[in-house]
């Protein structure tokens, strides 16, 4: 049994989650927009059949990710828990908007967005993060800026209240990429980024979905079918960001709590530039979520800029072919979020499901939780 005095101080904190994810559904879905676009542009720019590497939209500056998994059936999801998806990917692209309309860098908006879905325990990262194998927290980030192609990185963290924080930090306070374990959070500590014990990051539904998995994990085929690992399926993997600014500068951010019952030191493709995170000016901006061996093993950001750079392909027909065609070869599903230097924005994603949302140059926000908003591509 988790000690009870890592579990009282967060209830309160996890109920709102907990509701979210492991409430009674049904109902119809929540609005897709604050403003709200005709039908046919919430399907997007281009032919969003499934199959064709068509771009998501077009003018776009900034973009958010909240995982790939296993898909959200509108026939049962009910409408408070649509609304708190929705709601948290908005506020993450507002976070980022602001960063923009002041007339900040692509960089700070990365961050300021991916900022807001770490303090969201809705998703798997910073607050929302699952647990590992031992019940305890190790989370990932990384974010790159695509003028000079620096990066920063950490791995592992234990408490370091925003991990993205602290990869920004590794990229501007020191000489390093990436820096993990005890070492990340002692260099976050000592440059006076914000601190938290382990029972900060407990959510209830992150660790019900844990007790199943380990049921599961024992040969309890009732565990295996449960609401609590289903919420987990679709609300698994990364939270990522990717902007473009005035300047025509990229950058991209990615975060997470890595896998549900991992083992203790397990590092996936997040924190890995080149695999879960990749900017380069005049190139590509993209965050990935899903199967992080094979996105490591795929090299799955670097790809896509390198076939859009040397292959002359474009962002759309580049991210299709990696995500789609590439990586489940080698035995992972997930997505990726892709901006090219013309605002170009796509989505695609081999996975059932992906929570995404995009904001427009004129303000518009479209964001993305159901397979008939965006199906997986094949």
């Amino acid at each position: 049994m988790r000690p009870v005095k890592l579990i009282l101080p967060a209830l309160a904190a996890s109920a709102a989650v907990a509701a979210a994810l492991a409430a009674p559904q049904g109902g119809a879905a929540a609005s897709a927009t604050e403003r709200t676009l005709p039908a046919a542009e919430q399907r997007g720019d281009g032919d969003k059949t499934g199959t064709k590497p068509a771009p998501d939209a077009k003018g776009v500056v900034l973009a958010v990710h909240g995982g790939a998994g296993t898909a959200l059936d509108p026939a049962t999801t009910s409408p408070e828990r649509a609304k708190a998806y929705r709601d948290g990917l908005t506020k993450a692209l507002r976070a980022g908007q602001k960063v923009l309309d002041r007339r900040g860098n692509s960089t700070d908006a990365v961050q300021a967005a991916v900022q807001r879905l770490e303090d969201n325990p809705l998703f798997n990262a910073g607050k929302g993060a699952v647990f590992n194998a031992d019940a305890g927290h190790e989370l990932d980030a990384s974010i790159m800026r695509g003028s000079d192609l620096k990066a920063g990185a950490v791995a592992g963290v234990r408490n370091v209240r925003n991990p993205i924080q602290a990869a920004r930090l590794v990229m501007d306070e020191s000489k390093h990429v990436m820096l993990a374990g005890e070492g990340a959070d002692d260099f976050a500590a000592q440059h006076g980024l914000k601190t938290v014990t382990q029972d900060y990051y407990f959510t209830q539904a992150r660790w019900d979905a844990l007790l199943a998995a380990k049921a599961a994990e024992g040969g309890d085929k009732t565990a295996a079918k449960s609401r609590e690992l289903l919420a987990d399926e679709q609300s698994k993997g990364t939270v990522g960001s990717v902007a473009i600014d005035r300047k025509k500068d990229l950058a991209a951010a990615t975060s997470t709590g890595g896998l549900t019952n991992k083992l203790p030191g397990r590092v996936g493709d997040s924190p890995i530039i080149g695999a879960g995170t990749y900017a380069k000016n005049g190139v590509v901006a993209a965050s990935a979520t899903g199967a992080g061996e094979v996105f490591i093993r795929g090299a799955a950001t670097s790809t896509i800029s390198h076939l859009i750079e040397f292959g002359k392909m474009n962002v759309a027909q580049a991210a299709y072919q990696v995500i789609v065609k590439r990586l489940p070869q080698l035995g992972g599903t997930g997505g990726v979020i892709v901006l090219g230097p013309d605002g170009t924005f796509d989505a695609p994603h081999s996975s059932t499901g992906m929570l995404y949302g995009y904001l427009r140059k004129d303000g518009t926000i479209v964001t993305r939780i159901f397979p008939d908003e965006s199906p997986a591509n094949s």
